[in-house]
């Protein structure tokens, strides 16, 4: 576990109360951080929040509301001494990225838009920008390094991340003052070691950790593998998971190090990546039960294998995956067993 500096600056969190965020915000809690949360509770849970101040005995200050609300942002910079943003809020399912691709520009890059538009009124110039391993797009060779052009994104999803990528970029070109880390991160898992926070997606999981779980809880009766068939060792897609907490606490080291202007960019993965198949086979070894599956169609948007190079997070930032795969089922499964319902 990372230990930070425990600066008091005051830090708005957008999309605070979903999953990354709210791990993220109890990390920055940890840190010393004061936090204010912009959520609009679209894919968050007020709950998180009030069980990261109980784990923290500390508060946080939550607005419920839309980062393209510019009334509501404008309010919020004039009332709240904020220093620094970290930006999580926007629709990040793949999938319903391809079948709903205005409602993801309009929220992912319209939304960004408006904040940076109040950021600038305001005049707060450093921000951390949540954006994703999708932009490096279905060409590019692995492993990924942050060296290599954005490509085409295989989904609006990943589109809409390059979109504010490239804004960002653009916005630090024209005005000096700006300090923006782009922290392209892969799939993160697992829970908080007390399980009192964890992932709760509303519906049909997108995600997999999430899916494996609930049906070894036997809220679900089979997990859907979508596609066996790919160019990957078990025919299943391959990826980079790392456990949320050290994805967390990148956030708070990429915050740390916004002491220069321009754009810094960083990859937060473990450098290596995990099967479908392998995934399941190690939940049902960690946990003792067995995870029925079926083999669905491909999703669209999904690519077949991908992971990091995380050495520049390592050299410049400090930062480095530290918990192992069994440690994201472990919390994972604690999580589901001590909120078999989610939040509710």
């Amino acid at each position: 576990m990372r230990t930070f500096s425990g600066h008091k600056e005051k830090v708005l969190v957008t999309g605070g109360a979903g999953y990354i965020g709210s791990h993220t915000v109890l990390t920055l809690l940890e840190a010393g951080y004061e936090v204010v949360v912009l959520d609009n509770l679209c894919n968050g849970s007020r709950e998180s929040l009030r069980r990261a101040e109980r784990l923290t005995d500390r508060e946080v200050l939550f607005v419920e509301g839309d980062v393209r609300d510019r009334a509501l942002l404008d309010h919020l910079f004039a009332e709240q001494p904020i220093t620094a943003v970290i930006h999580f809020a926007g629709l990040k399912a793949v999938g319903d990225s391809v079948i709903q691709p205005l409602a993801y520009y309009e929220n992912n890059v319209v939304g960004t838009i408006t904040l940076c538009q109040a950021m600038q009124k305001a005049k707060v110039n450093r921000m951390v920008f949540s954006s994703s391993a999708t932009v490096y797009g279905a060409e590019a060779p692995v492993p990924y390094h942050e060296v290599m052009p954005r490509g085409r994104p295989s989904s609006p999803y990943g589109a809409s991340k390059a979109m504010v990528e490239q804004l960002l970029e653009d916005l630090c070109t024209a005005h000096s003052a700006w300090s923006v880390s782009l922290l392209r991160y892969f799939n993160p898992i697992g829970a908080h070691s007390s399980g009192e926070i964890g992932e709760d997606p509303q519906g049909v999981p997108n995600n997999l950790m999430p899916f494996i779980a609930q049906v070894a809880s036997g809220r679900r009766d089979s997990l859907a593998i979508f596609g066996n068939d790919y160019p990957t060792a078990d025919g299943t897609c391959e990826r980079d998971y790392l456990h949320v907490m050290d994805l967390a606490e990148g956030h708070v080291a990429a915050l740390e190090h916004l002491t220069r202007p321009g754009i810094q960019l960083y990859n937060l993965g473990t450098g290596t990546a995990v099967s479908v198949l392998e995934m399941v086979s190690a939940f049902s070894e960690m946990s003792g039960v067995e995870v029925p599956y079926t083999f669905a169609p491909r999703r669209a948007g999904d690519l077949a294998a991908f992971w990091a190079d995380a050495t520049l997070a390592e050299r410049e930032l400090g930062w480095k995956a530290s918990r192992s795969l069994e440690d994201m089922m472990r919390d994972a499964w604690r999580w589901q067993q001590k909120n078999p319902k989610g939040y509710c």
